[in-house]
Protein backbone atom coordinates (compact mmCIF):
# COMPACT_ATOMS: atom_id res chain seq x y z
CA UNK A 1 0.00 0.00 0.00
CA UNK A 2 1.51 3.57 -0.63
CA UNK A 3 0.26 6.31 1.04
CA UNK A 4 0.62 10.21 0.25
CA UNK A 5 1.47 12.62 2.35
CA UNK A 6 0.72 16.80 1.83
CA UNK A 7 2.62 19.04 3.23
CA UNK A 8 5.09 21.99 3.84
CA UNK A 9 8.42 22.59 2.53
CA UNK A 10 8.60 26.50 4.07
CA UNK A 11 12.14 26.18 6.39
CA UNK A 12 10.39 28.91 8.47
CA UNK A 13 7.40 26.80 10.59
CA UNK A 14 7.76 25.93 13.96
CA UNK A 15 9.63 22.45 14.60
CA UNK A 16 6.83 20.42 16.19
CA UNK A 17 5.67 20.46 12.68
CA UNK A 18 8.85 18.62 11.37
CA UNK A 19 8.76 16.58 13.76
CA UNK A 20 4.91 15.35 13.53
CA UNK A 21 6.31 14.83 9.83
CA UNK A 22 8.62 13.04 10.80
CA UNK A 23 7.02 10.40 12.97
CA UNK A 24 3.83 10.42 10.16
CA UNK A 25 7.03 8.94 8.26
CA UNK A 26 8.05 6.12 10.86
CA UNK A 27 3.97 5.38 11.71
CA UNK A 28 3.50 4.84 7.65
CA UNK A 29 6.81 2.38 7.53
CA UNK A 30 5.78 0.87 10.42
CA UNK A 31 2.39 -0.20 9.14
CA UNK A 32 4.94 -1.77 6.08
CA UNK A 33 3.60 0.90 3.77
CA UNK A 34 5.24 2.66 1.00
CA UNK A 35 5.36 6.54 1.62
CA UNK A 36 4.61 9.21 -1.59
CA UNK A 37 5.64 12.17 -0.96
CA UNK A 38 6.53 15.36 -2.98
CA UNK A 39 10.31 14.12 -3.42
CA UNK A 40 11.89 17.48 -1.46
CA UNK A 41 14.37 17.02 1.23
CA UNK A 42 13.40 20.70 3.43
CA UNK A 43 11.44 21.64 6.55
CA UNK A 44 8.22 19.26 6.88
CA UNK A 45 8.82 16.97 3.24
CA UNK A 46 12.51 15.89 4.10
CA UNK A 47 11.38 14.56 7.72
CA UNK A 48 8.43 12.46 6.36
CA UNK A 49 10.83 11.04 4.12
CA UNK A 50 13.49 10.78 6.92
CA UNK A 51 11.14 9.31 9.37
CA UNK A 52 9.69 6.71 6.83
CA UNK A 53 13.49 5.66 5.90
CA UNK A 54 14.56 5.63 9.78
CA UNK A 55 12.68 2.32 10.25
CA UNK A 56 13.36 0.89 7.11
CA UNK A 57 10.65 1.97 4.89
CA UNK A 58 10.47 3.07 0.95
CA UNK A 59 9.92 6.27 0.25
CA UNK A 60 8.40 7.86 -3.53
CA UNK A 61 9.12 11.35 -4.19
CA UNK A 62 7.00 13.09 -7.08
CA UNK A 63 8.93 16.41 -7.87
CA UNK A 64 8.83 19.12 -10.63
CA UNK A 65 11.75 19.93 -12.53
CA UNK A 66 11.67 23.40 -11.98
CA UNK A 67 11.84 22.81 -7.83
CA UNK A 68 14.60 20.89 -7.62
CA UNK A 69 16.92 23.64 -6.75
CA UNK A 70 13.76 24.56 -4.56
CA UNK A 71 13.26 21.97 -2.69
CA UNK A 72 16.48 20.45 -3.03
CA UNK A 73 14.82 16.90 -4.30
CA UNK A 74 15.44 13.88 -1.20
CA UNK A 75 18.43 11.98 -3.29
CA UNK A 76 18.23 9.25 -0.70
CA UNK A 77 14.70 8.40 -2.17
CA UNK A 78 14.05 4.54 -2.74
CA UNK A 79 12.68 6.68 -6.11
CA UNK A 80 12.28 9.85 -7.40
CA UNK A 81 9.96 11.04 -10.35
CA UNK A 82 10.49 14.15 -11.98
CA UNK A 83 7.34 15.61 -13.90
CA UNK A 84 7.01 18.99 -15.60
CA UNK A 85 5.28 20.77 -13.38
CA UNK A 86 2.41 20.63 -10.26
CA UNK A 87 -0.30 19.58 -12.18
CA UNK A 88 1.59 16.93 -13.52
CA UNK A 89 2.86 16.16 -9.71
CA UNK A 90 -0.06 16.44 -8.25
CA UNK A 91 -1.91 13.56 -11.00
CA UNK A 92 0.94 10.91 -10.51
CA UNK A 93 0.83 11.12 -6.93
CA UNK A 94 -2.90 10.60 -7.20
CA UNK A 95 -2.43 7.94 -9.66
CA UNK A 96 0.02 5.51 -7.61
CA UNK A 97 -1.44 6.09 -4.24
CA UNK A 98 -3.98 4.19 -2.58
CA UNK A 99 -4.98 6.90 0.62
CA UNK A 100 -3.97 10.12 1.44
CA UNK A 101 -2.37 11.98 4.56
CA UNK A 102 -2.49 15.93 4.82
CA UNK A 103 -0.82 17.81 7.66
CA UNK A 104 -0.95 21.52 8.52
CA UNK A 105 0.73 23.53 5.51
CA UNK A 106 0.15 26.59 3.37
CA UNK A 107 -1.50 27.31 0.22
CA UNK A 108 0.64 24.47 -1.39
CA UNK A 109 -0.46 21.67 0.54
CA UNK A 110 -4.23 22.88 0.88
CA UNK A 111 -4.00 22.92 -3.05
CA UNK A 112 -2.94 19.73 -3.00
CA UNK A 113 -5.84 19.01 -0.60
CA UNK A 114 -8.70 20.04 -1.68
CA UNK A 115 -8.09 18.95 -5.19
CA UNK A 116 -8.13 15.46 -3.84
CA UNK A 117 -10.88 15.84 -2.12
CA UNK A 118 -12.82 17.11 -4.97
CA UNK A 119 -11.54 14.27 -6.74
CA UNK A 120 -13.49 11.65 -3.93
CA UNK A 121 -16.76 14.34 -3.84
CA UNK A 122 -16.97 14.00 -7.70
CA UNK A 123 -16.30 9.97 -7.87
CA UNK A 124 -13.14 10.28 -9.80
CA UNK A 125 -11.94 7.81 -6.88
CA UNK A 126 -12.62 6.38 -3.33
CA UNK A 127 -9.49 6.53 -2.14
CA UNK A 128 -9.02 7.41 1.85
CA UNK A 129 -8.20 10.75 2.71
CA UNK A 130 -7.29 11.91 6.32
CA UNK A 131 -6.01 15.11 7.85
CA UNK A 132 -3.68 14.89 10.77
CA UNK A 133 -3.99 17.89 12.61
CA UNK A 134 -2.25 17.54 16.33
CA UNK A 135 -2.22 20.87 17.29
CA UNK A 136 -5.61 22.56 15.37
CA UNK A 137 -3.83 24.65 12.79
CA UNK A 138 -6.74 23.77 10.67
CA UNK A 139 -9.87 24.40 12.93
CA UNK A 140 -10.27 28.37 11.33
CA UNK A 141 -10.69 26.32 8.05
CA UNK A 142 -13.00 23.89 9.29
CA UNK A 143 -14.94 26.67 10.85
CA UNK A 144 -15.10 28.65 7.18
CA UNK A 145 -16.28 24.73 5.79
CA UNK A 146 -19.03 24.29 8.20
CA UNK A 147 -20.10 27.76 7.59
CA UNK A 148 -19.61 27.74 3.80
CA UNK A 149 -22.25 24.42 4.17
CA UNK A 150 -24.59 26.25 6.44
CA UNK A 151 -24.80 28.98 3.52
CA UNK A 152 -24.92 26.15 0.87
CA UNK A 153 -22.14 26.40 -1.71
CA UNK A 154 -20.82 22.95 0.21
CA UNK A 155 -23.49 20.45 0.90
CA UNK A 156 -23.85 18.05 3.98
CA UNK A 157 -21.64 15.79 3.52
CA UNK A 158 -18.46 17.09 2.11
CA UNK A 159 -16.88 17.19 4.69
CA UNK A 160 -17.25 13.95 6.58
CA UNK A 161 -15.67 12.57 3.16
CA UNK A 162 -12.07 13.63 4.93
CA UNK A 163 -11.40 12.01 8.03
CA UNK A 164 -10.32 15.22 10.55
CA UNK A 165 -7.74 13.29 13.03
CA UNK A 166 -6.39 15.11 15.99
CA UNK A 167 -3.27 12.27 16.59
CA UNK A 168 -1.05 10.31 13.90
CA UNK A 169 -2.61 6.64 15.07
CA UNK A 170 -6.18 8.12 13.81
CA UNK A 171 -4.98 8.96 10.48
CA UNK A 172 -3.34 5.98 9.77
CA UNK A 173 -6.55 3.62 11.02
CA UNK A 174 -8.31 6.49 8.66
CA UNK A 175 -6.04 5.15 5.62
CA UNK A 176 -6.47 1.47 6.21
CA UNK A 177 -8.10 -0.84 3.58
CA UNK A 178 -12.10 -1.45 4.50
Amino acid sequence: MRVAVYCSSSPAIHPEYVDLAFDVGVAIAQEGWELVWGGGAISMMGAVARGARSVGGSTIGVIPEKLVSIEFQDKESTELHYVADMRSRKAKIEEISDAFIALPGGIGTLEEFFEIWVGRYLGFHAKPIAVCDPTGAYAPLRESLRHLTKLEFMKPGQEELVEWCTDISSAIDACKPA
